[in-house]
Order: structure tokens, then C-alpha cells, then sequence
């Protein structure tokens, strides 16, 4: 049987029929180059689209650098240990509160990551009916090691940058930050201050 044609495509300027420069015009295609200085700079859509894929890239590299580090820690682990790294020792009512998950569920990332020899419980001194949960040496030497290594990797990503865009992308990022009230990681060989890989500080703050 022979194939019937495909429909033309229909313009809905009569003056200019089928013109293929009308598709440019209403603006540049999905994955098509970056737009030119100054488009869409109050295109909620657009500046979404720009911050999700960079999280995949930082996803991206979070996992790589976790992997490097502890292959056997999944990031929704990894995020208890910089959590248990930022407070110390934590109920695991309270740890369970900080990532926004069950009681079972954090109750099952801490038995995978006490097996792993990451972290360990003990009796709550101020309460000797309740046990608290905090990192070992290793733990915390895994956290350390994991955000160094992704540190260096996003500095090489940002040294590729003109000068100026990389200004442009503090006041942007800050910007972001601020809205969502992330605390600033501690410049490289500060210790002041805990690590927040990946937005993963305290709820509610800000």
C-alpha cells in the first residue's frame, strides 16, 4: 500500500506561508546553544532549566567523588554522614527529623553504615533509656575525603571560566543560596564550620 504523504505543516501567517524562518523566531530550540547576553534573564523556566542541570552535574560529581572514597555508600547514606559530621551526636529521632525520613528508614542507613564501620551508637549519657548515633573516625575521615575530592573537581570545572563569568556565577549562586538560606561551605583549608554537600544543611533554616 503506498504511504500517504505527511501533512504540511500549517503556518498561521498567511503572508508568509511555510516559512521555515518563523521557528527561529519565536526563540531558540530545547538543547540548541546558549542564548545570547541578556535573554530570558526573568524566564522563571529558563533559569530553572540552567539550575537543574547544573545539579546534575554536581549530583554527577558527588556520586564520582563518593564512589572514589566509599563504594559501598549510597548518597542518601553519605548525606546521614555529613549530617551526624554537621551535629554530632544525634538522636536518631532527631537524625531521622533532619533528613526528612522515617524513623525505620534512618534506623536502616545507620545499621548499613555501623556495619561499614562509618558510624556507631552508644547510651545517651543525660538519658541512658535512649542510644545516639554519631561517626567514626573512618566516618569522618569519609566525609572529609569525599568533599576534598569534590572540591578539586568543581575547581577544575571553574577555572575553564573567563574571570568575569566567574563573578557573575558568585553573585548568582550566593544569590540562590541565600534564597534557600544554605550556609557557605568553609573555604578550602578552613575549619571553621561544617560541610553542606549538595544543600543538605539544616531544614528551616533561612
Amino acid at each position: 500500500m503506498p504511504r500517504k504523504p505527511a501533512p504540511a505543516e500549517h503556518d498561521p501567517s498567511p503572508e508568509h506561508p511555510g516559512r521555515p524562518e518563523r521557528a527561529a523566531e519565536a526563540g531558540p530550540e530545547r538543547g540548541a546553544g546558549p542564548a545570547p547576553a541578556g535573554a530570558g534573564l526573568d524566564d522563571v523556566d529558563a533559569v530553572t532549566r540552567a539550575v537543574l542541570t547544573a545539579s546534575r552535574v554536581l549530583v554527577a560529581l558527588s556520586a564520582r567523588s563518593l564512589a572514589e572514597v566509599e563504594d559501598g555508600v549510597t548518597l542518601p547514606q553519605f548525606r546521614m554522614l555529613v549530617v551526624l559530621s554537621t551535629r554530632g551526636a544525634t538522636k536518631l529521632v532527631a537524625l531521622a527529623d533532619l533528613l526528612g525520613v522515617a524513623p525505620s528508614t534512618a534506623m536502616r542507613m545507620v545499621d548499613r553504615l555501623i556495619a561499614a564501620g562509618l558510624a556507631d551508637r552508644r547510651i545517651n549519657p543525660d538519658n541512658r533509656r535512649e542510644t545516639i548515633l554519631q561517626l567514626t573516625d573512618e566516618g569522618r575521615r569519609t566525609v572529609e575525603d569525599v568533599t576534598a575530592r569534590r572540591r578539586r573537581e568543581i575547581a577544575a570545572i571553574v577555572q575553564r571560566l573567563a574571570p568575569e563569568r566567574r563573578t557573575a556565577l558568585i553573585d548568582a549562586l550566593t544569590a540562590f543560596n541565600e534564597a534557600v538560606g544554605e550556609p557557605p561551605v568553609p573555604l578550602a583549608g578552613d575549619a571553621a564550620g561544617p560541610p553542606h554537600p549538595l544543600g543538605w544543611g539544616e531544614p528551616g533554616t533561612g
